[in-house]
């Protein structure tokens, strides 16, 4: 009987330690990784959206029937890394639109938090500095967070495949937003090189400069 004693309060024991140890699978550090993750990663296929442009016109990217291509730029009125960028951004989209890369600009930042991002603000500095390019307003902020944009400027180049939207770069226009003469690295540039040639694009990822993207607290 004694014998019988010690074997039940050695297997309690156990059960408990086994209790006690067991993991908690609703704090599985794995799963939280997982469901932290945001935005697209090289190789990824963008999903196609419906915004507003400064025309007053919804506008997607199967609009564009010709495209081989994008030039995504997340940008906005009021930060000086965009406004320093605004004639690199135009002049991407003269050299190649005609190619199949068109430039797509989006706004993602809430106008309640920063006023010279607003509709008006947007449709009157397009007028100003003559865009060619669709200026797209992100309302509701939907967009910019699938794409995973934090930056204004941020770039994503994208190549249709099969009828997908593959993205090809994700990063900076180039390597130096405050003097374009002294730009040695083109980025955006590059990548939509290669990809125009057929060639694999060399640097596919870089870090975007300039000012986070406004959102109500």
């Amino acid at each position: 009987m004694k014998n019988m004693k010690i074997v039940m309060m050695a297997f309690m024991a156990a059960l408990g330690l086994l209790s006690f140890t067991a993991p908690n699978h609703d704090n599985n550090p794995k799963k939280d990784n997982i469901s932290a993750k945001k935005g697209y990663e090289v190789g990824d296929e963008a999903t196609d959206f419906k915004l507003k442009n400064i025309d007053g016109k919804m506008v997607s990217l199967s609009d564009f029937k010709s495209a081989k291509g994008f030039i995504v730029i997340f940008t906005c009125n009021h930060c000086p890394y965009a406004k320093k960028y605004e004639d690199r951004i135009i002049e991407l989209d003269r050299k190649y639109k005609s190619l199949g890369y068109p430039v797509i600009a989006i706004n993602p930042n809430d106008p309640d938090v920063q006023p010279e991002d607003g509709y008006q603000q947007m449709i009157e500095r397009a007028k100003q500095k003559g865009f060619t390019f669709p200026y797209l307003v992100d309302e509701g902020q939907k967009i910019y967070p699938q794409y995973g944009a934090t930056k204004t400027p941020h770039v994503f180049v994208l190549q249709k495949e099969n009828g997908k939207n593959i993205v090809k770069y994700i990063g900076a226009i180039d390597n130096n937003y405050d003097n374009p003469a002294d730009v040695s690295e083109y980025y955006a540039q590059d990548a939509v090189n290669a990809l125009i040639k057929g060639e694999q694009v060399k640097m596919t990822k870089t870090v975007a400069i300039g000012c986070t993207i406004k959102v109500k607290k």
